[in-house]
């Protein structure tokens, strides 16, 4: 299994936790229901995230904090559902990909994960 090294390894990923998360009895509510979502768009915006957050290619603008709480006022989101988005983002990146950039991506998203729920937390 080979280690996470471009924009169409994030992709992969991408496209596959969210086909994952949809899924989910605990969080697939808010991407099916909650959330009208364009997906092309979607996709694009978070590999663009991932892109910059992971391999430091400058590709994502745009404040994940403040759509968080945007969804937060639409239906609560709580630590169960932040808990919820790790273990199938890290299964996901597992089930894909192993190495330096795998891992690095699984600390990474746990940090912003544990992070948006306590600043969400504090806002209610």
């Amino acid at each position: 299994m080979s280690d996470i090294e471009n924009r169409n390894d994030i992709e992969l990923l991408v496209n596959t936790f969210y086909e994952h998360a949809r899924s989910d009895k605990v969080i697939g509510y808010f991407f099916n229901e909650v959330v009208e979502i364009n997906w092309p768009d979607h996709i694009q915006k978070i590999t663009d995230f991932w892109e910059t957050t992971l391999l430091g290619n400058m590709k994502y603008t745009g404040n994940p904090m403040s759509v968080h709480f945007e969804i937060n006022q639409l239906a609560p989101l709580e630590k169960s559902h932040f808990q919820q988005w790790i273990v199938i983002f890290e299964r996901t990146v597992d089930e894909l990909f192993s190495g330096e950039n795998a891992t690095t991506i699984k600390e990474r998203a746990k940090s912003i994960a544990l992070l948006m729920n306590y600043k969400i937390s504090q806002t209610t």
